[in-house]
């Protein structure tokens, strides 16, 4: 009898365990990747308005948790027609060879009560790097329709030159080679 109670248990505790794992898919409406160089003296904003992503998560040990990300490069946005044109071209990002950008996260390390550096692999124009996305979560909880969504925040910085984009010395003086990117997600859980 002992051991079927201890059995019973141990199935009912492996369960709950898996239970807490739950898988989120970012709403793209409500979500945005962003990114700034500097341009001269200033920093220039854009963004990518086309992505998609997932983020699976155990809310027992987010330590356990996993994300990725695709994000379609012609989908890039400065609020300039001529910029844009530029960075889809091969000068930049070659749209064309290059249609995606791709993130896939090997580990979450907690830095706070609700902070984490999420380490993982961007893949830009067939260039793999290692980055940390210096990460935030805001919470779950219902969302406007009732259905449980999840809130995230993260930034990053990266040297455009590692993943192939060095331009003309002319060009080179009066743009940066880092560029700041930032987050922010808000997920739908999945059934």
């Amino acid at each position: 009898m002992k051991r079927i109670l201890l059995s019973t248990l141990a199935l009912c505790l492996g369960l709950s365990a898996q239970a807490a794992v739950e898988t989120y898919k970012i709403d793209s409406a409500h979500s945005s990747i962003g990114f700034s160089i500097r341009h001269f003296f200033t920093k220039v904003p854009g963004e990518f308005t086309k992505f998609e992503g997932t983020i699976v998560v155990d809310r027992d040990n987010l330590e356990k948790s996993s994300a990725t990300a695709k994000i379609e490069t012609p989908s890039i946005n400065t609020r300039n027609e001529k910029r844009d044109k530029d960075l889809r071209s091969a000068n930049f990002f070659e749209v064309e060879k290059f249609p995606t950008i791709s993130f896939k996260s090997t580990s979450w390390k907690k830095t706070g009560e609700d902070t984490y550096d999420i380490a993982g692999d961007l893949t830009i124009k067939d260039v793999t790097k290692p980055i940390v996305l210096k990460s935030k979560s805001l919470g779950f909880g219902p969302g406007a329709q009732g259905a449980m969504i999840s809130g995230w925040e993260g930034t990053t910085t990266i040297n455009r030159k590692d993943f192939g984009m060095k331009l003309n010395p002319g060009l080179e003086k009066i743009l940066g080679e880092d560029v700041d990117i930032t987050i922010t997600v808000e997920a739908d859980l999945q059934k």
